[in-house]
């Protein structure tokens, strides 16, 4: 056909430069990175941090991409060097052949199919000078900034921040780095580095100005927070400031900023912003027993209830739900008032109605007690509180005993543990002594408990943990048959012995089974993960009760042993299933199984 030559002619140059002003995707970018005499571990940290190398998962798809990627990678890699020590590195990235740092970005290529990164480290340097000036009383400088020491951007790093931190520590609040002057001496492999600090002048704690959207009356945030106007500025005194306030569990956010410029007298000023948790929180909670049932638990919290930070909390407990026993459970409520006394103190009412049916005894307590809390730490606390208790009771000593009580409970806490769910090292320390003095011909006396719990890991990160807990428990003062049965001590069940009935095992009265006065638990596991989330443990249990206030040799005992699986939740703990047998003792026989959530202790 007549000119139709010409015309797809015509059209092939046409589509052809279509496809010329197109940018040129790459089928695939070939990359190497090499590093002759760098460690297999510095490769391997270049080549996750270029952006060359991780052209394709970064989604880096045309050349001007890959040449901007490369042109930054020249300061990436060589920053890297620096902060393993070498100084006069060499880097070369070549695309197909061409140094990148000499292709013009007005004229990149329509295809780059190949990057070649070659890396020549240099000799590692070290510190020839190492000088912080001036330098703060009782400032530790780390030990990597000295002369002699593998000289590094991060060792420099970290002086300086120490050096700034201990003039804040002693009061110097608005410290900073005045300058630096870094030296490489090629010839040597040396670093020479120098600090210069501005201490600033000592300031003292102004005011704090409260701010954000918070339904706590301010005069109670002051008194909770127990701001150190006037003193000498200090940032542990200020970091304490909002521990307290985050402790009362009234703040979703608490934040406490310095103000950038002092006030002329010498004093300066914060700015806190809170914002307020949820008013109200419903949680629940269950464990599972072959024997005793399932055991369900409810709280509600209520915070800020009177616009003090206060703190309600109301639980519900049913147990024996299935179980061998009849149904019974507990009503408790607590009110904390973290603003009555102070920093670091509170006052709380506590209340409580229980009714326990077991086996040997059945039971019914009411308690009302007024206190006060003092916290050392985090992690350290005590209490003491005031109030009455009376109980009504069936046990081996007859049927409808009553007993009243002024009652005085002491309890500390002291709680090292890496985690209060699944531990896999420190310990826990619970001490609780309550003098009791009896009203209406009641008989008097002290009720003493301990619990003690010890964790290891031995060095395996978690992997493998020893696990032991030691429980002792002594009533001193009152005849056996003299005293209220849940003052008494059992021994059987999840919380003492698994593989034994809960409580089975007590003192023979007659034909029946009473509470010993004294008590020694002893309980061990050993922890080891099989995948991340899945773990197996061995674990034997020993209870020994007595009639006398301390354990003797012709003691009642008992003992269990088994094997469990645990399946973690995250911060929710692990799900526990353990499988236990009687190996001791004729309180109980046959294979007993405990579901619940977090680890056994």
């Amino acid at each position: 056909m007549p000119g139709s030559r010409p015309r797809a002619f015509l059209k092939r140059c046409l589509l052809g430069a279509i496809v010329m002003t197109l940018p040129t995707a790459l089928a695939a970018l070939e990359t190497s990175l090499t590093a002759p005499g760098a460690s297999k571990e510095l490769v391997e940290r270049m080549e996750e941090t270029s952006s060359v190398a991780t052209a394709e998962s970064r989604g880096l798809d045309t050349p001007l991409e890959i040449l901007s990627a490369a042109l930054s990678d020249y300061r990436t890699l060589v920053q890297i060097l620096y902060d393993e020590g070498y100084f006069s590195p060499v880097v070369s990235i070549k695309l197909d052949g061409q140094e990148a740092a000499d292709i013009s970005s007005l004229s990149v290529p329509a295809q780059i199919n190949r990057a070649v990164i070659t890396v020549n480290t240099g000799p590692k340097f070290t510190f020839g000078e190492a000088i912080v000036r001036p330098v703060a009383p009782e400032t530790v400088l780390p030990e990597d900034f000295a002369v002699g020491k593998l000289a590094t951007t991060g060792a420099i790093q970290q002086a300086a921040s120490a050096g700034v931190q201990g003039w804040r520590n002693a009061g110097h609040a608005k410290a900073e780095v005045e300058g630096q002057k870094v030296i490489a001496r090629h010839v040597e492999a040396k670093l020479d580095a120098e600090i210069d600090l501005e201490p600033g002048p000592r300031l003292r704690f102004g005011k704090m100005f409260i701010k954000g959207d918070t339904d706590v009356r301010h005069r109670s945030i002051e008194k909770i927070a127990g701001f150190p106007a006037g003193e000498v500025y200090s940032p542990q005194k200020i970091q304490k400031v909002g521990t307290r306030l985050r402790r009362t569990g009234t703040f979703n956010v608490v934040s406490i900023e310095e103000r950038e410029t002092p006030n002329p007298d010498g004093t300066l000023d914060f700015d806190a912003t809170f914002e307020d948790l949820p008013k109200r929180q419903l949680t629940f909670g269950a464990e599972i027993a072959s024997r005793d049932g399932i055991d369900v638990t409810a709280t509600w919290t209520h915070r800020n209830v009177f616009r003090r930070a206060e703190r309600l909390r109301f639980e519900v407990a049913v147990r024996n739900i299935g179980g061998a026993e009849d149904i019974d459970g507990r009503i408790g409520l607590r009110l904390d008032q973290p603003d009555r006394l102070g920093p670091d103190d509170n006052t709380f009412w506590n209340a409580l109605l229980e009714r326990r049916n077991t086996e040997n005894y059945n039971v019914t307590v009411a308690s009302l007690a007024y206190g006060a809390r003092r916290t050392f730490s985090d992690r350290l606390y005590a209490e003491a509180s005031a109030g009455f208790q009376w109980s009504s009771a069936d046990d081996a000593y007859g049927d409808d005993r009553r007993f009243r009580y002024f009652i005085l409970p002491l309890r500390s806490e002291w709680d090292e543990r890496d985690s209060k769910v699944s531990a896999t090292r420190g310990f826990y320390l619970d001490a609780q002594i309550t003098p009791f003095a009896g009203l209406s011909e009641t008989e008097s006396g002290i009720r003493m408990f301990f619990d003690g719990r010890g964790y290891t890991s031995l060095g395996t990160g978690g992997r493998l943990v020893l696990a032991g807990r030691v429980q002792l428990g002594s009533v001193l003062g009152p005849s056996p048959d003299g005293v209220t049965p849940d003052f008494l001590f059992f021994s059987g069940g999840a919380g003492t012995v698994r593989g034994q009935p809960y409580e089975s095992l007590g003192v023979p009265v007659g034909t029946g089974i009473a509470g010993g006065k004294s008590f020694l638990g002893l309980s061990a596991e050993v922890r080891g993960k099989v995948t991340e989330a899945i773990s197996l443990v061995g674990f034997y249990d020993y209870g020994t009760v007595d009639t006398s206030s301390f354990i003797g040799s012709g003691a009642e005992y008992h003992a269990g042993a088994g094997l469990g699986v645990r399946y973690d939740l995250g911060g929710f703990g692990p799900l526990r299933l353990d499988l236990a047998v009687p190996v001791q003792g004729d309180t109980g026989d046959g294979l007993q199984f405990y579901i619940g959530i977090g680890q056994a202790f």
